[in-house]
C-alpha cells in the first residue's frame, strides 16, 4: 500500500518534466523561427541546396559523324551558382573582398545587390566545380554556393535553330523551341528524390519531389553530320557578309530518305546565353516556320506536272511573245523581252514565266493545282520541330486562271523552306513524296532503342518523269548557268535559280527593289545522295539569284562529293 501511494508523486514529477521540456523546446523553436528565423532559414537552404546534388536532369542530344561517331549537342553540367543573403551581410566591403579573391565579379553590381531588402539575389551563374567548391570552403555568411547542373551545348552556336533550348515554363525548366521542345516527352526527367531532413523542411519549406520514372525517357541522336553543318553555316556565314540579307538559310537533305544533314539560317544564337538575347523571334526556325515566295524553282515542279500528265514534252514548244495577260493583268518574263518560238527546255534554261504559263494552262487549273497539292505543297511535311507552317497558297483555290498562272512560276504562293525542299525531292527520288526528320534513333533508359527511319511515302510523279526532269535540269546546269561555267565534269547535277520578288503588306502588289533569292540542286542527279536548298531574304546589291547563290552551291557540292568520297557517275 505505502509503494502504491508513491506512484501518483512520481507521475506528477514525470509530467511536470514533460511539460518543462515541452517548454523548453517551445521556447526554442520560437526563438529559432521567429526571433532568428531569417537567419537560420538561410543557413537551412544553404546546407541543403549547397549539399546536395543538383535535381535537375535530361536526356541528352547527339550529332552523328559520317562514320558513326557521336558528337554531343546538349548535355548536362554541373557547378555552382552563387548568390547573396543582403538582409545576412554586415560587412559588404569584406564579403566581396573575399569572394573576388576566388572569383573576379564586376563590384558594383554585387554592391547594388548587397544594398537591396531581399533574402536573396543571384551573384553568378555556371561556375565550374572548383570554383564553387573552393567559394563553399570559406563559409562567408551571408554567401550561399548553391550545387546545379544546367543545359549546356558543347558545340555553341552550332545548330542553335534546330536544337532550340531549355527554359522556365512557369516553374518548370522545360525544352523551348527545336528538338528540345518537340521531343520533351522523351528528353525530360522527373526529378529524383533527394535527402531532406526535418530541419530544412521546417526553416526552409522545402517540399519533397517523387521519384516517377518514364519508360519514354531517353536520350536521341539525330541526322546531323557536324562537319556538315558546320560548313553550311560558314557558307551562310560568308553569304551574310558578302550580301547582307535580313535573313539567309539553307538545307542538305537526302532526297530518297529524308534524313537532314544539316540544317542553318542566319541571324542566329548561342543557347548557352540565349538570356543576352533581346528578340525571341530569334530562336525560332524560319526553316520551318517562315512562308515565302520562291519564285522559279517552282517551275521544275510546273514542267514535271506537265510532264507527268502527258500534256508536254520537253520538245513541246510555244510563241514566247514576252508577256501575256490574264485577267486584266500582265505577266512578263523576268526581262520583259520575248524569245519566239522556245522549247520547254528552254522554258528552264532561261527561266521564262511565259512558259510556266503554258504549261499551266495545258494542265488546266484543276490538275494544276492538284499536282501541287500533291507534291506536299501548302501542307507540313511532318519534320520534327515544331510550330511548323503549312505555307499561305490559297491562290490555288482561285477560280481565276491569273493565280494559278503565277503559282506556276513561284509567285503568289508562300512556301516555308523545308516544304520546299520536300517537293522537290520528289524530282531527284523517282517521285516520292518523303518525311523530312531530323532524328534518326532514340535510345531509351530502359535499355531499349528506336530507329526511326523515312519511308518514302506516296508516288506523286512517275519514275519516267522523274527521270526526264533531272535530265532537263542537268542541262540546265551544264549549258545555262553561268552559261555553262559550273558545270562538272565528271558529276552530273541538276539545279535551278529563283529569284521572287517580295510582296509589299502595305498596298498589295511588290516591291521592284525587293528579291528572294533561291537556289536548289541535288547530285550525282540520277542517283542523288543530296538534295542544297539555298535562300536569301532581301539581299543588297544583286538582282538575281544566279549571282549571290551560284557559286556557293558548286562549292557545297564539291565540298559533299570529296567528304563522302562519291565515285564520279560521268
Amino acid at each position: 500500500m505505502k509503494s502504491n501511494s508513491r506512484h501518483p508523486a512520481r507521475v506528477k514529477i514525470l509530467f511536470l518534466a514533460i511539460l518543462l521540456f515541452a517548454g523548453i523546446l517551445v521556447s526554442r523553436l520560437y526563438f529559432l523561427q521567429v526571433v532568428e528565423g531569417a537567419t537560420y532559414r538561410a543557413e537551412a537552404e544553404a546546407q541543403y541546396l549547397g549539399s546536395q546534388r543538383a535535381d535537375f536532369n535530361r536526356g541528352a542530344i547527339y550529332f552523328e559523324t559520317k562514320d558513326g561517331t557521336l558528337v554531343s549537342a546538349a548535355t548536362m553540367k554541373n557547378g555552382y551558382t552563387l548568390a547573396i543573403h543582403p538582409n545576412l551581410i554586415t560587412d559588404a566591403t569584406t564579403t566581396f573582398e573575399k569572394i573576388n579573391a576566388i572569383l573576379p565579379i564586376a563590384p558594383e553590381d554585387f554592391f547594388s545587390k548587397a544594398k537591396k531588402p531581399s533574402n536573396w539575389e543571384e551573384i553568378k551563374k555556371y561556375l565550374s566545380p572548383e570554383t564553387g567548391e573552393k567559394l563553399l570552403a570559406l563559409k562567408i555568411p551571408g554567401v550561399e554556393t548553391v550545387s546545379t547542373n544546367w543545359r549546356f551545348y558543347p558545340t555553341g552556336k552550332l545548330a542553335a535553330n534546330i536544337l532550340g533550348l531549355v527554359g522556365y515554363q512557369g516553374d518548370t525548366l522545360a525544352g523551348r523551341y527545336g528538338l528540345e521542345s518537340y521531343y520533351e516527352d522523351v528528353l525530360k526527367r522527373d526529378e529524383s528524390e533527394l535527402y531532406q531532413n526535418i530541419f530544412a523542411e521546417i526553416f526552409s519549406g522545402l517540399e519533397k519531389t517523387l521519384v516517377k520514372k518514364s519508360s519514354l525517357e531517353g536520350d536521341i541522336i539525330t541526322t546531323i553530320e557536324p562537319t556538315v553543318e558546320n560548313f553550311l553555316e560558314k557558307k551562310l556565314a560568308a553569304l551574310n557578309e558578302e550580301w547582307q540579307p535580313v535573313e539567309a538559310g539553307g538545307i542538305i537533305i537526302n532526297p530518297k530518305t529524308g534524313e537532314i544533314y544539316a540544317m542553318a539560317n542566319l541571324p542566329t544564337f548561342d543557347p548557352n546565353n540565349f538570356s543576352t538575347e533581346s528578340n525571341v523571334k530569334i530562336f525560332s526556325n524560319p526553316l520551318v516556320e517562315n512562308a515565302y515566295e520562291m519564285g522559279s524553282i517552282i517551275k521544275p515542279l510546273t514542267v514535271a506536272a506537265g510532264l507527268d500528265a502527258g500534256v508536254i514534252t520537253a520538245t513541246t514548244t510555244y510563241n514566247d511573245a514576252g508577256f501575256l495577260e490574264l485577267n486584266g493583268r500582265k505577266i512578263s518574263n523576268f526581262d520583259k523581252k520575248a524569245r519566239g518560238i522556245v522549247s520547254m527546255q528552254e522554258v528552264l534554261n532561261q527561266s521564262l514565266n511565259t512558259g510556266a504559263v503554258f504549261i499551266m494552262q495545258k494542265l488546266g487549273r484543276a490538275t494544276f493545282s492538284q499536282y501541287l497539292w500533291n507534291f506536299g505543297i501548302g501542307e507540313e511535311t511532318g519534320i520534327d520541330l515544331p510550330n511548323e507552317s503549312p505555307g499561305l497558297v490559297e491562290n490555288l483555290k482561285s477560280s481565276r486562271d491569273l493565280e494559278h498562272a503565277t503559282a506556276a512560276f513561284g509567285q503568289g504562293i508562300a512556301l516555308t523552306p523545308i516544304m520546299t525542299a520536300r517537293a522537290l525531292s520528289t524530282l531527284a527520288n523517282g517521285g516520292f513524296l518523303i518525311t523530312p526528320q531530323l532524328v534518326k534513333k532514340i535510345e531509351y533508359t530502359a535499355g531499349f532503342s528506336k530507329n526511326i527511319t523515312g519511308d518514302n511515302g506516296k508516288r506523286v510523279i512517275k519514275k519516267e518523269t522523274s527521270n526526264e526532269i533531272t535530265r532537263m535540269l542537268v542541262e540546265v546546269v551544264d549549258k545555262a548557268l553561268l552559261n555553262g561555267a559550273v558545270k562538272q565534269k565528271h558529276f552530273s547535277i541538276a539545279a535551278k535559280t529563283g529569284t521572287a520578288q517580295i510582296a509589299n503588306p502595305a498596298g498589295g502588289g511588290y516591291f521592284e527593289n525587293q528579291f528572294l533569292h533561291s537556289f536548289f540542286g541535288y547530285f550525282p542527279a540520277y542517283e542523288p545522295k543530296f538534295l542544297v536548298f539555298l535562300y536569301l531574304y532581301k539581299p543588297v546589291g544583286a538582282n538575281y539569284a544566279a549571282q549571290t547563290l551560284t557559286r556557293p552551291f558548286i562549292d557545297i557540292v564539291k565540298f559533299l562529293l570529296n567528304y563522302y568520297n562519291i565515285p564520279p557517275d560521268r
